[in-house]
């Protein structure tokens, strides 16, 4: 997998925060230095939104891999962390999946996972998650905004750090959409 290109161009955030769990990415889509779409979608729910995900890097091979993640859910009875290492295996294992270029972080009421190609299955510290160019302004943000913004709900954290990220990487924007784990 080329890191380049799972890594480049896009921003998702995801964060649990007392019982609240949100996922947010910016919208941009972007061709080398060209925008070619403000109001992406790289977002999913899955298992009754009980499940959210989201993707950076190609949509073509992140869409094929949240159907390969689907059917491993289905397989085993919505098991998020068995599914994400089912995958992660295929992933690494097989010739055509191992070609893909995308980075997925998905979650559950209880876990925060980061997945990629190399057979990583990454459980976050501080239950936070981010990739994607501005993964780590994201995370960052993020972090402090825990530490120091008590008062503020797990959506107002992403979304604020979500907005820091975009004002800081070229290839992240302010058109942000959330989901929550129901």
């Amino acid at each position: 997998m080329s890191n380049n290109i799972a890594l480049h161009g896009t921003t998702i955030l995801c964060l649990r925060k007392g019982n609240e769990v949100v996922i947010a990415a910016d919208g941009q889509v972007s061709f080398g230095n060209t925008i070619l779409k403000s109001t992406a979608r790289k977002l999913r729910t899955l298992s009754n939104k009980n499940i959210i995900a989201g993707f950076a890097g190609s949509t073509a091979d992140a869409l094929t891999l949240f159907e390969r993640l689907e059917a491993k859910l289905e397989k085993h009875s919505n098991q998020l962390v068995r599914s994400a290492v089912e995958l992660a295996k295929d992933w690494r294992t097989d010739k055509y999946l191992r070609r893909l270029e995308a980075m997925l972080i998905v979650a559950d009421k209880n876990n925060i996972l980061i997945l990629t190609g190399n057979g990583d299955v990454v459980e976050p510290e501080d239950h936070i998650a981010a990739i994607g160019s501005g993964g780590l302004y994201a995370l960052a943000a993020a972090k402090a905004l825990m530490t120091i913004e008590n008062n503020l709900t797990a959506e107002e954290i992403a979304l604020k750090a979500m907005h820091i990220a975009a004002d800081i990487c070229v290839f992240s924007n302010h058109n942000i959409i959330l989901e929550k784990v129901v």
